[in-house]
């Protein structure tokens, strides 16, 4: 317990990075950690504990792809982002998953990811209309778990226990983290799919994105890179804020996670970090628009990021806006 009231003080230290505007009053405010690192990698915008230990969540998936990469995934092209992704469970993103199992040899039986309906409203809708239940495939992670499953396949590592922290591939994607973070995992967990999450700091977790972005073409790295921006609804969605971003941004490659992450690096060398630390979605996009405007890069229009409305009734009555 003393260990969590120690978390809690840091966490409450943690500046105000956005406020909930309505009818002129200041309804509720976001605290969190906001990072920007330069060209050369070191910081040049600071707000809250930057060194403090997170779970990237979902954010780490580029680096966990990267990791498979190295060890012989095969995939390429639109397979390759999914296997970094967060899908919506759109027709296009389970027959995907179901090209990378058929490359295993193996069926959806082997995914440890839980049973879930897609995110994606029209996806879920057809899903209740064929009365189905709520399958692994359907679940946000199954992309990356269905590369796992092909990457031990390749290196004859068993499929039963691929999720296990000793398992020859969680232990390849530690090191791989390591190295692309540039500093040692301290805090390992569970993700809400049943893999290995492992703690990065943010400066650790925006030193990795970077790395992606500037490495060498056909490196592991740049590849997982380059198959994500060139095909950013295999890792997110047809909707989605990640989507949004690197579609108006060209070059940039954006990675959101649970519990309010967000990691982006630009071609130019910038990279950022944000962690909102009452694990809250809302923010994120204002804060990643107002965080690359702080950086010196160019944001002209980034459709339904730019202002998030605060509404009532039919009026729009406030916004959420950024306070850095």
């Amino acid at each position: 317990m003393r260990a969590y009231l120690k978390q809690e003080q840091s966490i409450t230290a943690a500046p105000v990075v956005a406020m909930v505007i309505r009818s002129n009053f200041v309804e509720s405010c976001h605290r969190g950690t906001v990072l920007g690192i330069s060209q050369n990698g070191s910081p040049v915008f600071r707000r809250g504990p930057t060194d403090k230990p997170i779970f990237p969540r979902s954010a780490n998936k580029p680096l966990q792809t990267t990791a498979m990469v190295h060890c012989g995934l095969p995939l390429v092209g639109e397979q390759l982002a999914l296997a970094a992704s967060s899908h919506s469970g759109e027709a296009f993103h389970i027959q995907g998953v179901r090209s990378i199992l058929a490359q295993a040899g193996l069926s959806e039986s082997f995914l440890k990811c839980p049973p879930a309906t897609p995110t994606d409203p029209v996806a879920a809708c057809d899903l209740m209309a064929r009365k189905e239940q709520p399958q692994r495939i359907y679940m946000n992670c199954s992309g990356k778990h269905a590369a796992m499953l092909l990457t031990c396949k390749i290196n004859d590592w068993p499929t039963r226990n691929y999720c296990d922290l000793t398992h020859p591939i969680q232990q390849a994607i530690q090191n791989v983290v390591e190295d692309l973070a540039r500093e040692k995992v301290r805090v390992k967990g569970v993700d809400g799919c049943g893999a290995p999450i492992f703690s990065l700091t943010p400066s650790g977790l925006a030193c990795a994105f970077r790395a992606l972005v500037r490495s060498e073409p056909g490196s592991p790295e740049r590849s997982v890179a380059d198959a994500i921006r060139s095909y950013p609804a295999w890792t997110s969605a047809t909707s989605s804020r990640d989507r949004s971003l690197m579609t108006s941004l060209p070059g940039l490659l954006a990675k959101s996670g649970a519990e309010g992450v967000l990691a982006f690096a630009h071609p130019s060398g910038y990279a950022g970090v944000l962690k909102v630390e009452d694990g809250a979605d809302r923010p994120l996009g204002v804060l990643a628009v107002a965080l690359l405007r702080e950086l010196g890069i160019k944001v002209s229009s980034v459709a339904g990021l730019e202002r998030l409305p605060v509404t009532g009734a039919d009026a729009v009555v406030g916004e959420v806006i950024p306070t850095l």
